[in-house]
């Protein structure tokens, strides 16, 4: 096994984090170097404990002998003492540097900064009496002033100064970039990226070539824009006079120390006289001797941020109605109008009204009227000032076409020229083919070949009708993320109107934007991180809250107490539970009255259990966890005597174990059956209110089960339901199901009452009360109620009966019908009815056999008149298609041509044969 030195040397070897004991540095932090001894920061130097190197080697290996009795150990231990020398001075050295290192990285961070708290009070002093001349001195302005505090402020303060862009601390040896519009704090490489990519982004939606144009870039937090030219590349003070400035423990951080000489908003001439700082300049606080807004008061001395007074005198300019004066106090710019009210003539000075003073010219709704210098017309303006003017009419007036021009009286219309009107009409390519009118042209109607819109399709339709096609345009809108879904799109896509809605790095909102591309604007809100009590509070961005340490409070912590004591030992405000209570319990035990003595035992910490076990030993063990939880009291042991729950005997019982108890003997109470005991072990019985017998069972006795053994009424073929009981058994009223006398219904009657009936009940009680369903041999339904025996035959039921025409009806009973002992015949009016009838048919038959002969008469002359009118058609046709050939025209004169030649050239023949 190697030596000891060997295992921490460097952070070399298999077991590197086995060191004994790893260096701190002099606030406590331990280093990150790992060494054999232990080493502490004394003023800036390392110094090593004496045991360290003696420790280091001391080691030796097992495998061989160790102690004087080795051979040659002079000569090893000198070896190994110049190895572990040399070691030692690495791990110095590396020790030396990580510490080193660890100092500047805590003194840099302000989000390490652990302030005590009479720093943190002395700090508040500070910046109090820096601002005291502007708050003591007569009209500061107090509100502008809070906004610089609370920057400088938050320049102190531990994690308040944080990057918007990348939401971390910003620390005080970083490089940052001031907004001069919000005054926000960034990194200055994140707000680099910033700029490039907002510019990338513009650029690539506007402009081709990227670089081409100057294109603006915003702050993340105020919306500000920058020119390129703006784009931070150097790291400068707040006042911008030094660049990188050097990190100096006693200024404000990113502050060059000297005078900020920043001109004030809005300009005064004067400079801001506070050393270089965050935030905005504060109110001018120099004195000037300025007189109020009127100019009435004399001169008197107040600051320059406020030198702007009021003398509250009344301002007494005159008013634009020029009557009147102003009334207000001294008060800047101009005054408000009149506000008094007169009576006030039209423009026309025909009507009269009640009008503000502010408002004196007005113009009433009625027509002037007045005769125009030609006498023929009247002057048709409404309210007017000054001369009606000439008559309209008068002169030379043009034609509706604008083509002829006439001079006639103005009592005379313009006439129509009869020339082409020749307007262009509202489609700006036809022009109006009608004669000179009056009044608009008409929509133009030509049909000319039309593109849509995004020049996929054309139609021939009228030019007046715009072509919109239903084609969708599937072009991505600016936002690269949805189609533009228009309807016949020209291709000027409109930009997205959908919400972005994508989560933002505080991963609190959602950005409220139009969709966009690239990344979203930084959350600008803020939220205040207070401690417990929240007297206390730093502001941060969102999202910064989760990481930000809350403020230390010097209030005490007001919480109440969690256990039963009135109050708890005075602690300051803190997070997390308060300390446990150690102050006697005290509490009275409700079981006995007597005084718990064990210590407060509300909020004891229990080792949870059921937790996970290892699966086996390559497992680690978990660490145990603890809950807090309420233990009871213990237990009282003081003996008090008691009776058992029966009343059977009387023991002594310990107090917490005080109440009845049972003896384990058999109750013996007589139940209510009278007629046996309960035969439960002992057990609680509750008296019977009004008795005084202890021998009756109560309510949580044992109920008798068994069944009642009584002889049952005579005729009853029932057993008692009940189950043992005192007295007499109760009437049964169990229902027997029988069947009526029409054996259809069934009938469920008390057993007593059909046991104790005689032969008129039970008839009465086997009676349904509905109609018999019997059918008597008529075919009619019985009558009668349901009843015993034979339905009577006697059926008065109505029937009707007819004449064999069937106009005559009459209603008889059933039995004399059936009988045969009435008939009904037909009468004389009956027979002439049917004769009427008869005639009527006949005549009927007849007329639609001649409307028969007359249709097929019209359809037959409508045909021959169709077919005449067509052949005439097809004649003509014929005759204008038709074109005679040469032949048909000179048939007639060529036929004895031929004849003749034919004959001569026979003869020829003939001729010359011989």
């Amino acid at each position: 096994m190697e030596a000891s030195w060997r295992q921490v040397a460097g952070g070399r070897g298999r077991a590197r984090g086995r060191a004994t004991a790893a260096p701190s540095s002099g606030n406590g932090v331990p280093l990150r170097g790992a060494g054999g001894g232990r080493e502490k920061v004394s003023g800036g130097a390392l110094h090593a404990s004496p045991g360290g190197a003696a420790s280091q080697a001391g080691g030796g290996s097992r495998h061989g002998p160790v102690g004087p009795e080795a051979p040659q150990a002079s000569v090893a231990t000198g070896e190994n003492e110049l190895m572990s020398q040399q070691k030692f001075e690495e791990i110095k050295k590396a020790n030396q540097a990580a510490a080193k290192k660890l100092i500047e990285e805590h003194f840099s961070s302000s989000s390490e900064e652990e302030g005590d708290e009479d720093f943190e009070g002395k700090q508040g002093k500070i910046v109090a009496n820096t601002f005291v001349t502007y708050t003591t001195q007569t009209d500061g302005d107090i509100r502008e002033l809070e906004r610089t505090k609370q920057y400088v402020n938050e320049a102190f303060q531990a994690g308040a100064m944080t990057c918007l862009i990348c939401i971390a601390s910003v620390k005080r040896n970083q490089a940052v970039w001031s907004c001069s519009g919000c005054f926000c704090i960034f990194h200055m490489p994140c707000i680099q990226k910033w700029a490039k990519d907002s510019q990338f982004l513009v650029s690539s939606l506007t402009d081709d070539d990227f670089g081409k144009k100057d294109y603006p870039w915003p702050c993340p937090k105020c919306r500000f824009e920058y020119k390129r030219s703006e784009t931070p590349s150097r790291y400068y003070c707040y006042c911008g006079k030094v660049e990188d400035p050097p990190l100096d423990p006693w200024l404000v951080p990113h502050s060059c120390g000297q005078v900020c000489e920043r001109e004030f908003k809005p300009p005064c001439g004067h400079k801001c006289l506070l050393l270089c700082h965050p935030g905005p300049c504060p109110p001018c606080p120099k004195m000037v001797t300025t007189t109020c807004y009127c100019k009435k008061a004399k001169p008197i001395p107040r600051r320059c941020s406020t030198k702007e007074w009021s003398c509250q005198l009344p301002c007494g300019r005159k008013l634009l109605c020029g009557q009147h004066k102003c009334e207000n106090p001294c008060h800047a710019g101009s005054c408000q109008p009149c506000p008094r009210v007169s009576r006030q003539k039209c423009v026309c000075g025909k009507k009269v009204a009640e009008r503000s003073c502010a408002s004196p010219l007005w113009h009433c709704d009625q027509v002037c009227g007045k005769t125009l210098p030609c006498g023929n017309h009247t002057c048709e303006q409404v309210c007017h000032v000054g001369a009606c003017g000439e008559c309209p009419r008068s002169g030379k007036r043009f034609c509706p076409c604008q083509k002829s021009k006439f001079s006639l009286p103005c009592t005379e219309d313009v006439p129509t020229c009869g020339d082409s009107c020749d307007k262009v009409l509202e489609c700006g390519i036809h022009r109006c083919s009608q004669r000179c009118h009056r009044g608009p042209c008409e929509t133009c109607r030509q049909e000319v070949e039309k593109h849509c819109r995004c020049g996929k399709h054309t139609k021939r339709m009228p030019c007046h009708k715009p072509y919109i096609c239903e084609t969708k345009c599937v072009k991505m809108r600016d936002c690269q993320k949805h189609q533009c879904k228009r309807k016949c799109c020209p291709g000027n896509c409109p930009p997205c109107d959908q919400n972005c809605g994508r989560t933002l790095g505080c991963r609190n909102h959602k950005c409220p934007s139009v969709c966009h591309r690239g990344s979203c604007y930084p959350c600008p809100e803020t939220v205040d991180v207070k401690c417990n009590c929240g007297n206390a509070k730093v502001t941060v961005p969102c999202g910064r809250e989760r990481t930000t340490r809350p403020p230390k409070c010097k209030e005490i912590c007001s919480r109440p107490p969690t256990c039963h004591h009135t109050s708890r030992e005075k602690h300051r405000c803190h997070f997390g539970p308060c300390p446990p209570c150690h102050q006697p319990c005290q509490k009275v035990l409700e079981k006995c009255g007597h005084l718990c003595p064990a210590s407060c035992h509300d909020q004891a910490l229990i080792k949870q259990t059921g937790r996970h076990q290892p699966s086996g030993p390559w497992e680690q063990p978990s660490e145990p966890a603890f809950i807090q939880t309420a233990l009871p009291c213990p237990p009282c042991q003081v003996p008090i005597s008691m009776e058992c729950l029966g009343k059977h005997e009387v023991s002594p019982l310990p107090c917490h174990a005080i109440g009845p108890y049972s003896c384990k003997r058999v109750c013996g109470r007589i139940l209510a059956c009278q007629n046996h005991t309960c035969m439960k072990e002992c057990h609680k019985v509750t008296e019977v209110e009004g008795c005084g017998d202890k021998n009756k069972a109560g309510p949580e006795c044992l109920h008798c089960e068994e069944g009642c053994s009584k002889s049952r009424p005579p005729g009853c073929p029932h057993p008692c339901v009940l189950p043992c009981h005192p007295g007499e058994c109760p009437p049964c009223v169990q229902m027997l199901r029988i069947k009526c006398h029409c054996k259809i219904t069934s009938l469920y009657v008390e057993c007593r009452k059909i046991t104790t009936a005689d032969v008129n009940e039970k008839n009465l009680l086997s009676c349904c009360k509905n109609q018999c369903p019997k059918e008597l041999p008529c075919g009619h339904r019985c009558k009668e109620m349901c009843h015993p025996g034979e339905c009577p035959f006697n059926c008065n039921q109505k029937v009707k009966l007819r004449c064999p025409c069937k106009r005559i009806k009459k209603e008889l009973p059933c039995n004399k019908v059936r009988e045969n002992q009435v008939s009904v015949e037909c009468d004389a009016t009956c027979k002439e009815m049917k004769r009427k009838a008869s005639e009527i048919k006949e005549a009927e038959a007849k007329a639609v056999l001649e409307e028969e002969k007359r249709r097929q008469q019209a359809e037959l002359e409508a045909f021959e008149n169709r077919l005449k009118g067509r052949r005439k058609k097809n004649r003509k046709r014929d005759e204008v298609a038709v074109e005679l050939s040469l032949w048909q025209k000179y048939k007639y004169y060529l036929l004895p041509v031929c004849g003749v030649t034919v004959v001569l050239f026979a003869w020829y023949i003939a001729h010359d044969v011989d």
